[in-house]
């Protein structure tokens, strides 16, 4: 079996995506104080005040801390002259080749968050499919996307 990608993603994305996981848990928070009231209102079952506070604990647990140190350990990249290689996954680590002929275009994209953290995401479409390699540096992810684009020219001249 071929080694793994070689390059990972920026440190910085765990915090990234702990802020994501955050945010999720307020909204799954006010949600369930939201259904505790009614459950209070409408004198149901007092065991669902366990699900409506549960969930949020729950998901504080998985989703600030627990996938993202995941997440991260297994999201791998690299660009070679001939193709891209993506590896990411939580569970089941899926691996992609990205034949550079395939590539149309590459873009940046950068959300208010990534943003406060200096980092980017890269998306690679092909005719298929839409790849992305999230948190990178943004000078980083500026020149892969340069040297992407540069690649895939040089590779449909080739064909």
């Amino acid at each position: 079996m071929r080694k793994p990608p070689a390059y990972q993603i920026a440190r910085k994305a765990l915090t990234v995506w702990r802020v994501y996981g955050m945010i999720q848990t307020i909204v799954l928070l006010l949600i369930g104080l939201v259904m505790a009231v009614l459950t209070k209102m409408f004198d149901w079952s007092p065991w669902l005040h366990i699900i409506w506070f549960g969930l949020p604990i729950l998901s504080a647990i998985f989703s600030v801390y627990l996938f993202p140190k995941l997440r991260w350990e297994r999201w791998r990249y690299e660009v070679r002259e001939q193709e891209i290689e993506v590896q990411h996954g939580l569970f089941v680590v899926k691996r992609t080749l990205i034949p550079m002929v395939r590539v149309q275009h590459v873009d940046i994209s950068q959300g208010p968050i990534l943003k406060r953290y200096d980092l980017a995401n890269i998306s690679i479409s092909t005719a298929a499919t839409i790849h992305e390699i999230p948190a990178l540096i943004t000078d980083e992810a500026d020149e892969l996307r340069q040297r992407i684009s540069l690649l895939a020219r040089v590779a449909e001249e080739d064909v």
